[in-house]
């Protein structure tokens, strides 16, 4: 069972332990950004910069996966709440 905070989070129902919304942006650029790099990098024949920004992006999807996750339960203890981008 996925759980929107981990356990023994400082957070509570009223202010989350992880603002979400905001990590999921945030991890979207750093996908994004990585990516590009990686196709940059590899272009200019720097294969092992090309490596680490490939790395960065599949750290940066399985980011996305998690919080996607999280946000569904969250959307299943408070349904119908809308929370915004910095909660």
């Amino acid at each position: 069972m996925t759980r929107s905070q981990p356990r023994r989070a400082r957070g509570t129902v009223g202010h989350a332990y992880s603002a979400l919304n905001l990590r999921l942006v945030l991890a979207a650029f750093g996908l994004v950004t990585m990516a590009i790099f990686a196709v940059l990098a590899f272009r200019a024949d720097v294969v092992w910069l090309g490596v680490v920004c490939a790395i960065f992006a599949v750290v940066a999807v399985v980011d996305l996966v998690i919080i996607q996750r999280r946000r569904a339960a969250r959307r299943g203890e408070e349904p119908g709440a809308r929370h915004s981008l910095f909660e």
